[in-house]
């Protein structure tokens, strides 16, 4: 069956059957959870050089190019629906508490439950991002001191690039960051053995209450995404006045192709065309603004990171303080806009997320048990976000037909060439 050759499939059938197995052994499962806790490991080893060669190589990359008012709405509209999707996302997981049925705080390092309970002042807890000396970050995976130093670093190779010409390092922390992405291909490999250790060992510990915790994390993500498309829809309506009544005929495609490929990248042409064609934007600001939101307008992913960040906190009993949590909500954006390029899947970033913020590992396995379905709802909601800020930026300059829209004329999208968004569409699939 083509379902059990991909490799989320095999995820599912390993989680399913890791739950029933740790149900009916009991305690039994514990001697299993060594095995899941390698295969955590695995991914762990991976993150430093991971995240350093991708926040380098992306900084260092940049062109400056896209300037502009169209620029301009477009990162606006984009950064601004990405901090509520992150708001959004802590105050409905910080109600339902997801993490909350299950609690694992034997599984947590005294170090760091010390270093979460402790009160830093807000100048101390700036000053500690910046590390005297990033080869001992490095060692301890203290995960943001490295990402301003990977920042600085890639600017500064951006700038000797323009002055020599010279892309001889950038290349090489290129093939660096492609070569770490092919390592953890290899690790994930070995995912479903992983995933039905540790849920095995879970189901064993807590018993029945995985299963209920999975399905809270997966209903907090569900109406995050209910919640903030409504707002989108909400906003465009306001803005372009337009009849709302009339975009669930026009996004239906776009949407059957996102929930059943769980694939930003795989939606592009469709989401293109329908914008253009359906919605009456312009070629040239769906052009320009549904590239960018390949990358940027991953609302679905952020607000998903999000819930993730409290979920893990809740699972390990840390009350996470305001600095962590303006840092989770700094962390998903950053992620969103692409600075932080971490390849690989959810796995990695569940693992970069909670090696940031000092927050268990114990959950992480729950989570990917079940990303499969929060794919779909990130998706689905980074797809059609993007169509709603194109409506939005081609309002403002009166690049939005309304007799399309209204489906009284019609007009034929162009042939696009996705040899051109190659590097846009490989990321729009890690954030999904």
């Amino acid at each position: 069956m083509k379902f059990l050759r991909h490799p989320a499939g095999q995820i599912g059938i390993a989680a399913i059957g890791g739950i029933a197995f740790g149900l009916v052994v009991g305690d039994w499962a514990a001697n299993l959870k060594f095995i899941g806790d390698l295969f955590i490991r695995l991914i762990q080893m991976s993150i430093v050089p991971l995240v350093m060669a991708s926040v380098i190589v992306a900084t260092g990359s940049m062109t400056g190019t896209g300037t502009g008012k169209i620029a301009f709405r477009t990162f606006k509209w984009m950064i601004g629906f990405s901090f509520v999707a992150a708001v959004l996302a802590w105050v409905l997981a910080s109600v339902i508490r997801p993490g909350a049925g299950m609690v694992f705080t034997q599984e947590l390092d005294p170090s760091l439950e010390a270093s979460a309970g402790e009160a830093l002042g807000w100048q101390d807890t700036v000053l500690n991002f910046v590390s005297t000396n990033v080869f001992d970050a490095m060692s301890t995976a203290t995960m943001v001191p490295i990402i301003i130093f990977s920042l600085l670093f890639g600017i500064a190779l951006r700038i000797h690039v323009n002055n020599t010409g010279d892309t001889t390092v950038l290349t090489l922390l290129d093939q660096i960051q492609k070569i770490v992405l092919t390592m953890i291909r290899l690790v994930m490999f070995v995912a479903p053995v992983g995933v039905f250790c540790l849920l095995a060992a879970l189901a064993g510990d807590v018993g029945f209450s995985v299963v209920s915790t999975a399905l809270s994390y997966l209903g907090t993500t569900l109406l995050g995404v209910l919640i903030l498309t409504a707002l989108f829809v909400l906003v465009v309506t306001v803005r372009t006045r337009l009849n709302p009544w009339k975009l669930p005929n026009k996004l239906t495609e776009q949407t059957a192709v996102a929930i059943t490929t769980t694939s930003s990248a795989v939606t592009f042409p469709t989401v293109l065309r329908n914008t253009v064609e359906k919605v009456g934007v312009s070629q040239k600001v769906a052009n320009f603004t549904l590239s960018i939101g390949l990358t940027m307008g991953s609302y679905g992913a952020v607000l998903n990171y999000m819930v993730v960040v409290v979920f893990l906190a809740q699972a390990g009993d840390i009350d996470l303080s305001v600095g962590q949590i303006a840092l989770g909500m700094g962390l998903a954006i950053l992620l969103n806009m692409g600075t932080i390029t971490v390849p690989g899947g959810f796995p990695v970033v569940a693992m970069f997320l909670a090696t940031s913020l000092g927050l268990p590992f114990a959950a992480v396995g729950l989570l990917i048990a079940v990303d499969w379905f929060a794919g779909i709802f990130r998706t689905f909601l980074n797809v059609n976000g993007d169509t709603f800020v194109a409506m939005l930026v081609a309002n403002a300059d009166d690049e939005i037909d309304r007799d399309v829209y209204n489906g009284v004329t019609t007009v034929t999208a162009d042939e696009i060439d996705l040899d051109e968004y190659q590097d846009a569409l490989a990321s729009a699939d890690r954030a999904d």
